[in-house]
């Protein structure tokens, strides 16, 4: 193990700050799907059914924006530091392109959300509140691109920040419009959604104050005020931002689709859909934020040729995932009897989410695994065959599972559920064959 000690230590110092961004996320969506819960069970459905149809969005909005890392990664591990500002000017032209695509394509969805087959009680909540989460899209576009430019070059503290700012003015937001505090009317669902588009705004503003004001910033805002639009920049950001994005959107896809599927089984099953969802994306940004560390040195060690490194690199940080997997697997089923009652006095939902622990715990090594490998070909510029090992694990194995499972064989939500394992784990070993072959 002692080669990989100075891996872990860069790792750790890169990632915790991701890791906590990240964590005040779940914070946000605990405390989203808690005050909802609290507030009725209907309105938990109904975030259910929308957050889950908007994951879809934003991770691949996300994913895209994720491109730019191993670019500016290499720019800057190679000392070109002048062309990463113009880098990121070309990437917030990118961003907003893909914002107004996905807003369309959402757009198109909302028209037809009364034929998803759901709860007809829930439609009048669920069309206010996913139009507040439309019209955010373009604001968590623009702010990832500024945040991935600075987790690139190593600032990764500068985003943490800002994230967790936004994510207690997101928290505040809740309590007063959600119950009507402060002299503000009750708003229920609508006023989460309110508070969540504030805060996306609030955090775009921060960064870019942060960009154009701060002193470590100035090299990088001198070459973003002196570029131009480049179309092989463009080309470039295109070509490692789309296979992310639709290799991200495809493992999401697959929880948005078995979520359309949750759905067939009533309001209650979505209300512990929604639950287990929110608790089980601790463990996925956890491990996501380590795995952005490993895409970020991998690139810096790509930038100046070091090949043992880089390997080294993207093992260490599966050691750390391992680790990490483990302890959110023993926490969760100590827990298993514990959870549903934080959100809902509902006795049916809180048995319905004692049952989904075990899936839980049994998908969490596969779910490290593929983070921490598919960002590992991601620092390496190598991420084209990651959508078709995507398309594979989460099309052609998971979602036909989850039917199988839930309905042919009558397993219900249990059984939905228990399809996870099956397409986060052969998406993991597809990522780690792929790298493994890759770097020698």
């Amino acid at each position: 193990m002692k080669p990989y000690t100075a891996h872990y230590k860069e790792l750790l110092k890169l990632g915790l700050p991701i890791i906590i961004g990240q964590t005040g996320i779940i914070l946000v969506s605990f405390a989203d799907t808690l005050m909802v819960g609290r507030h009725s069970t209907a309105d938990l459905g109904a975030a259910s059914f929308v957050n889950n149809m908007f994951n879809l969005a934003i991770i691949f909005a996300t994913g895209f924006s994720y491109g730019l890392t191993p670019i500016v990664g290499r720019l800057f591990g190679s000392g070109r530091h002048k062309e990463i500002g113009g880098m990121l000017k070309n990437a917030i032209l990118a961003n907003s392109a893909i914002a107004l695509l996905l807003m369309a394509v959402m757009g198109i969805l909302y028209c037809n959300i009364h034929n998803l087959g759901q709860p007809v009680e829930l439609l009048g909540l669920m069309r206010p509140y996913y139009t507040t989460l439309l019209i955010s899209m373009p604001f968590v576009m623009l702010f990832n691109a500024f945040k991935q430019f600075a987790d690139g070059i190593t600032d990764t503290a500068t985003p943490m920040w800002i994230m967790l700012g936004g994510n207690a003015l997101n928290i505040a937001g809740n309590y007063i419009l959600i119950f009507g505090k402060c002299g503000m009317p009750e708003l229920g669902l609508l006023g989460a959604g309110i508070a969540t588009l504030l805060s996306r705004m609030a955090m775009l503003a921060a960064m870019m104050a942060v960009f154009f004001g701060r002193e470590r910033y100035r090299l990088y805002a001198e070459g973003f005020n002196r570029s131009r639009i480049k179309k092989r920049s463009l080309a470039e950001l295109n070509r490692m931002g789309l296979p992310v994005a639709m290799q991200m959107g495809m493992e999401t896809a697959s929880f948005s689709l078995a979520t359309i599927m949750v759905g067939w089984l009533g309001t209650a099953a979505l209300a512990a859909h929604q639950i287990m969802c929110t608790v089980g994306q601790l463990g996925f940004m956890i491990y996501y934020g380590l795995a952005a560390a490993v895409a970020v040195k991998t690139s810096n060690y790509s930038g100046t040729g070091e090949r043992d490194d880089i390997r080294r690199s993207a093992n260490a940080g599966f050691h750390i995932i391992l680790v990490m997997a483990l302890t959110t697997s023993v926490l969760m089923f100590i827990a298993r009897d514990h959870i549903g009652p934080l959100f809902t006095d509902s006795k049916e939902v809180t048995a319905l989410v004692a049952s989904l622990v075990m899936p839980f715990i049994i998908y969490q090594f596969g779910d490290g695994l593929q983070c921490n490998f598919s960002n590992a070909l991601r620092g390496i510029a190598d991420v084209k065959p990651v959508m078709l090992y995507a398309f594979i694990a989460y099309f052609v194995i998971s979602l036909p599972a989850g039917y199988l499972f839930g309905f042919v064989m009558d397993w219900g939500l249990t059984g939905v559920w228990m399809s996870f394992p099956f397409g986060l784990t052969s998406a993991g070993v597809m990522f780690y064959l792929r790298f493994r072959s890759r770097v020698r």
